[in-house]
């Protein structure tokens, strides 16, 4: 009874709220529905209604799903200071790096899902029953490990909000060894999917041994940006409240990513530009154009010099507490990572391709809706799991004081 009250419960907290959270709720939905009309015709024309072809197969929908993937990484950059090192004021805000793994892994796999052409395709990416040829494919190593992240991260929040609903402790041995748990799972799931580029032979320009750890150090950065700017949202319209120290803290784990992150792709760039053979066409086609082509130009330059600016300002303390350049410089590097990880790193990859041909590929407005769709399913979702979290945590909404309003034991 008690765990069916906690799902009651968390089902009214996400019906209340203010005016803007009720105006953001609404702009969601509409969304979702202005996308879902796009998908549609994708369903009922297939995968030509998209710019994707023979030549390019993967494009805005893999774009998005790689970036996600480290997107869900990144809760393990609360999850070390606050479960390896102890340091309280993160460990109390942990959950909300769990909830944003397991939106953003929802997220991950909707794009999959349209990627495939439609969801009765799925089946076959389930592990034990679908036809994934494990071993051999790195595709069924990537659902299997993404999908035990997401049942582990799912089990972590509902656990930890059921326990303070309840107002009980939760079970220190087994719930600190999931947290660990976590961590090279996160790890593993980034790093599979770096592998499901650099392992393609006959695609030079993602055949890089620093891909799984730019993609790592890449994750460390727009992760922690959204939690950056959501927790002083928080705090402005919820009784969610954060220490300084901890945002400066995440500030400067963020700082030490970006340098990384940063370090690794200039290091790529310069043994390709070094190196000087024919591969370095990818590079040029990205940053300078090849034969007049310079469709992606505006994006990879935009992508450095976002990255650059975000991370003198989270190296500077006083910039990196200040909250206006704290915010400006969240919103950079996410921008930056998210050109990086899509535009930056699919296109260019098959483009020119192994003939030396070059093929133009921009995003058809049915990719661009369905997108939307998706971005604005995981926000929503987000957004409850956020507004849940912070009720039963921050506002003390428990089992207790639910009898104290109806005078009845809802227990027995």
């Amino acid at each position: 009874m008690k765990f069916i009250n906690f799902i009651k419960e968390s089902s009214k907290v996400i019906l209340k709220g203010n005016k803007y959270y009720y105006a953001w709720i609404s702009s969601l939905f509409l969304l979702i529905v202005w996308g879902g009309l796009g998908y549609f015709e994708q369903l009922k024309s297939g995968l030509a209604v998209t710019n994707m072809n023979d030549s390019i197969s993967w494009g805005f929908y893999i774009g998005n799903f790689t970036f996600l993937v480290g997107v869900a990484a990144a809760a393990i950059l609360l999850v070390i200071p606050a479960y390896i090192y102890h340091w309280k004021p993160i460990k109390e805000i942990t959950i909300f790096g769990e909830i944003l793994a397991v939106s953003a892994v929802i997220m991950a796999l909707g794009f999959v899902i349209v990627d495939m052409g439609g969801p009765f395709r799925l089946w076959h990416m389930i592990p034990f029953i679908g036809l994934l040829n494990f071993p051999d494919s790195l595709l069924a190593w990537d659902s299997i490990v993404l999908s035990l992240y997401f049942l582990l991260n799912l089990f972590i929040v509902t656990y930890l909000l059921y326990m303070h609903f309840i107002k009980k402790d939760y079970n220190k041995k087994i719930f600190d060894k999931l947290i660990l748990l976590s961590i090279p799972m996160a790890i593993s799931i980034h790093t599979v999917t770096a592998f499901l580029f650099n392992g393609i032979a006959a695609r030079p320009y993602w055949n890089s041994a620093l891909l799984a750890p730019k993609f790592i150090a890449s994750a460390f950065c727009s992760g922690p940006a959204v939690l950056l700017i959501l927790f002083q949202i928080l705090k402005k319209t919820t009784k969610f409240d954060i220490k300084q120290e901890a945002i400066e803290k995440i500030a400067e784990l963020m700082a030490y990513s970006m340098f990384l992150y940063l370090f690794m792709f200039f290091s790529e760039i310069f043994k390709e530009v070094y190196s000087g053979t024919h591969h370095l066409v990818h590079l040029k086609y990205l940053f300078l154009g090849v034969k007049g082509h310079t469709d992606l130009v505006i994006y990879a330059w935009a992508s450095i010099i976002f990255s650059i600016v975000a991370f003198v300002l989270f190296l500077i303390p006083k910039t990196r507490m200040n909250v206006i350049t704290l915010n400006i410089g969240a919103i950079l590097i996410f921008i930056g990572v998210y050109i990086e990880k899509g535009i930056a790193l699919i296109i260019p990859g098959f483009s020119p391709d192994s003939l030396g041909q070059l093929h133009i590929y921009k995003p058809s407005m049915i990719e661009i809706r369905t997108s939307v769709m998706i971005f604005s399913l995981g926000f929503l979702l987000f957004t409850f799991l956020s507004k849940i979290a912070v009720e039963i945590i921050f506002e003390n909404l428990n089992i207790n004081s639910i009898k104290a309003e109806t005078g009845t034991d809802q227990n027995s």
